[in-house]
């Protein structure tokens, strides 16, 4: 997406239609468009006649949109796990890691980057009980891995806000639950992590039409992605309004919620309330 966004800049201060630099490249219109949109391969050879067309004689710059379209052509480390993961979500991963702010509303479960392993492996257990234990091992292995994202030398910035009931949920049974939540009231003192709840006194709030992440990268010339996962596919949005309308519902729901500063003490009367 990156060595994308440049290459489209690049284009279109140079004036060349997508048409014209297809025909540089030996392909067309379409497969200049996906390339923009970081949502293909690149070869090496193209990006570099491309540049050429483009003009960018500085070598530095040169080298380093090369050296780009080579990390770009690399597996992520989610590749290990190519027979647990399904490729709508390998997209996911790869724009998960590229993030610098992650805002998410969860209804249903604890997201997945603040989840235990046990509280984790309950939540595949949902949607993989017939799987061997093995697998089950994996997807619980690879969910764990991707919340590395969050102590890593330059962590992502996390905003959550999650439903009340999610929290109330005994997912994999109390003991389960009760650590689940000993492990928020930790990693929310951590300064990239904000956590909020929307009670259930809210009733109906702005996104009643289910849960949703908006993922912010780095690089200004990227732009904002909505994710919407569903039972066997996700939407991945990135125009404009769509994008406006997710933030715009986002905003709300963090205004519904109770502060950040009161969630530790939601989350420790939830703690008292499961130890029944």
């Amino acid at each position: 997406m990156l060595l994308g966004a440049h290459l489209r800049r690049l284009r279109e201060a140079q004036g060349v239609s997508r048409e014209d630099a297809g025909w540089e490249i030996r392909s067309s219109e379409s497969k200049i468009s996906r390339m923009e949109l970081g949502r293909v391969g690149f070869k090496e050879r193209d990006v570099a006649d491309l540049l050429t067309l483009y003009g960018m004689d500085d070598p530095v710059e040169r080298d380093r949109l090369l050296a780009l379209a080579r990390e770009a052509n690399n597996p992520g480390w989610w590749h290990r796990f190519g027979d647990v993961l399904p490729n709508w979500f390998q997209s996911y991963l790869g724009l998960e890691a590229a993030a610098a702010l992650i805002r998410t509303y969860e209804v249903q479960f604890v997201p997945g980057l603040l989840q235990t392993r046990d509280y984790a492996r309950a939540v595949v257990l949902l949607g993989h009980g017939r799987a061997k234990p093995e697998e089950i091992e994996r997807r619980v292995e690879l969910r764990m891995k991707r919340q590395e994202i969050l102590t890593r030398e330059q962590p992502v910035k996390l905003w959550v806000v999650v439903d009340e009931a999610a929290l109330r949920r005994p997912i994999g049974g109390l003991d389960v639950m009760r650590n689940q939540v000993d492990a928020l009231l930790e990693v929310n003192t951590l300064p990239n992590v904000r956590l909020q709840v929307i009670p259930f006194q809210a009733g109906g709030h702005a996104a009643a039409g289910g849960a949703f992440s908006i993922l912010r990268f780095p690089d200004e010339d990227l732009p904002d992605v909505v994710y919407i996962e569903q039972l066997t596919s996700a939407l991945y949005l990135d125009k404009r309004d769509d994008v406006d309308l997710y933030a715009e519902a986002m905003e709300r729901l963090c205004v519904e919620a109770h502060p950040p500063t009161e969630t530790s003490k939601i989350l420790e009367e939830i703690r008292k309330d499961l130890n029944v």
